[in-house]
């Protein structure tokens, strides 16, 4: 249970970020952004992860790092293509692709009720995107982002239990701040960060939403199988909204709020204790 709420924390988290960043990088390079981001992300955790580095695993931690670089690059470059409503519901599609790439890559198997949540969550965000449809070439930039981050995620169910939470975390962000580098540094987005917007944003998003953000998606998956953490991760565009809403003049409309609903009563159906409440019921 602890696991659970920490996780639907980190989303909430990721949620009001947005807004930040959104405004972050309308006057700061995108790449350079990512880069400082991560860099101050492994700054935060590099004190204490230094004295816990050995046998920490390497080369999956560097693997796990990349490839939440590759899922924000790729999704990033979506964006800027594509309509934020479809972009939104193209993400969301990890709650498929996770269990999917656990069984391919690990033969675990998802039972019938996370299945009825990943179903109810998938409706849940279908209605709070309002599918929109865009441009071909950022839908499939946005969906193998969307892969990627799935993959992260079937991934870090493997390896979560074998090493220190906080060193494995250090290394998936000094990945992850390498790869940002490496891009901006070809695509000549190289500046120092001006201004509290952006520097509240990149410490922000640096120390709460990446390093301590991704510290708990590794010790919450130590408990948690991936299925269940991807169908959490659903809660982000449901904050996303909320924050969106509060912060910025947003509007859902029933049929948003009726999304993020369906997105949480997906999250409840999946969740064992609430899913065998619930056959009982239906056994009456």
């Amino acid at each position: 249970m602890r696991a659970l709420a920490a996780l639907v924390v980190v989303t909430a988290v990721w949620g009001v970020t947005f807004v930040q960043v959104k405004d972050a990088v309308a006057i700061y390079p995108l790449f350079a952004f990512l880069a400082v981001r991560f860099a101050i992300a492994t700054l935060t955790l590099a004190p204490v992860a230094a004295r816990r580095l050995r046998g920490v695993g390497w080369g999956a931690g560097t693997l796990l790092g990349l490839l939440l670089a590759v899922g924000y690059a790729l999704q990033t470059a979506g964006l800027e293509r594509t309509t934020v409503s479809s972009a939104g519901f193209i993400t969301g599609l990890y709650v498929v692709f996770t269990p999917i790439f656990a069984f391919a890559l690990f033969r675990i198997r998802s039972g019938r009720w996370l299945w009825a949540g990943v179903a109810l969550a998938l409706l849940g965000l279908g209605l709070l995107s309002g599918v929109g449809v865009g441009d071909p070439l950022g839908d499939a930039l946005v969906l193998a982002g969307s892969a990627a981050y799935s993959l992260q995620i079937a991934l870090m169910e493997r390896y979560a239990r074998r090493y220190d939470p906080v060193a494995f975390t250090f290394v998936e962000m000094l990945a992850a701040f390498a790869g940002f580098t490496v891009v901006a540094v070809a695509l000549g987005q190289v500046e120092v960060p001006r201004g509290w917007v952006v520097w509240g944003a990149l410490l922000v998003t640096g120390i709460f939403a990446s390093a301590l953000g991704f510290l708990v998606q590794t010790w919450a998956q130590r408990q948690l199988s991936a299925a269940r953490t991807a169908l959490l991760f659903a809660m982000e565009p449901v904050w996303t909204a909320i924050f969106g809403y509060w912060l910025a003049g947003d509007r859902l409309g029933a049929l948003g709020w009726g999304g993020a609903a369906l997105i949480m009563a997906g999250i409840v159906v999946a969740e064992p204790a609430a899913a065998d409440a619930l056959r009982r019921l239906l056994r009456r």
